[in-house]
């Protein structure tokens, strides 16, 4: 299946972006913060909506000025009467010159009580003593109000997190200034990733796989690293994949591209793959905001 996209969310990049998120507990807030914060917007979860205005004017911008995106989770936590002054609030923002978006991320009900139970999290109206089914049923209706104002509503029930992770980033990316850099790493044996802009093939560079040793570990682990690090061909093969990318990756910028996929692969998506990932994200984080991972085998 297909993943579906966010779209279009915000327009000038020179505006304060406010992403508020919400919706059932479980339904994948925290990963969609998460996607955010790498996106160097400035998140906050469980924020009393009744401080909103104060946070966006207090970190919109930082000590040198520069404009910061901001994201804040808001659920059903909050105090009723709180939640309902949520359209008021970010119709105030809105004429104060504030991009707030609200995205609301559902889920079926069935699927929220697999999760809670393969978590053994506690839902957060537990401690009125409800079930769970009834915990769901009565934060569905709580927070029916924002669902119907959304600009977005999500349905995470057939995505897992990658798959929400990757979303919100490729939704919000035009939100970042210059462009935003998806790394990711895979097995070729597992079939290409079909969103990829650009594919690099490791499988050329020594594979630590038949170092029982190096097995079970991966690209992020120490070992792998130093193995891989000593190794004269893998160091070449970083180098022109950087310089090439330093080269083209500018040409993306001038044609206002807000959002490019690096895919690396190997064999098992495990070790060399993850490896270069890893390395080339560090490289770029150097240089520019707004650098992404996603390691497809090992998550």
């Amino acid at each position: 299946m297909s993943e579906p996209t966010l779209g279009a969310t915000f327009g000038s990049t020179d505006a304060i972006h406010l992403v508020v998120l919400t919706g059932m507990s479980g339904g994948g807030k925290t990963v969609a913060l998460r996607a955010l914060e790498d996106l160097d917007f400035y998140c906050v979860d469980n924020l009393p909506t009744v401080l909103l205005p104060e946070l966006v004017d207090a970190v919109s911008r930082d000590a040198t000025g520069r404009r910061r995106n901001v994201a804040v989770g808001v659920d059903v936590r909050n105090p009723g009467e709180e939640l309902q002054r949520m359209p008021a609030m970010l119709s105030e923002l809105a004429a104060a010159g504030v991009h707030a978006h609200l995205i609301f991320l559902d889920c079926r009900d069935d699927v929220l009580i697999k999760r809670y139970s393969e978590t053994r999290r506690r839902h957060p109206l537990s401690w009125r003593g409800l079930s769970l089914a009834d915990a769901i049923a009565e934060e569905r209706r709580v927070l029916r109000p924002l669902s119907s104002i959304a600009d977005k509503v999500i349905d995470s029930s057939d995505m897992n997190v990658h798959q929400l992770r990757r979303l919100i980033a490729t939704g919000y990316a035009e939100a970042t200034e210059g462009l935003t850099l998806m790394f990711q790493s895979f097995a070729f044996r597992r079939g290409l990733p079909l969103d990829s802009d650009f594919v690099f093939d490791a499988r050329c560079l020594p594979n630590p796989h038949w170092n029982p040793r190096l097995r079970p570990l991966s690209g992020k682990d120490g070992p792998v690293r130093e193995y891989l690090d000593a190794e004269p061909i893998v160091a070449e093969y970083f180098a022109d994949t950087s310089r090439w990318l330093d080269t083209w990756l500018p040409r993306f910028e001038v044609e206002d591209r807000s959002y490019v996929t690096i895919a690396v692969g190997c064999t098992g998506g495990r070790h060399r793959s993850v490896y270069l990932v890893e390395k080339l994200a560090a490289h770029y984080r150097a240089l520019r905001s707004g650098v992404l991972t996603f390691h497809r085998e090992l998550e």
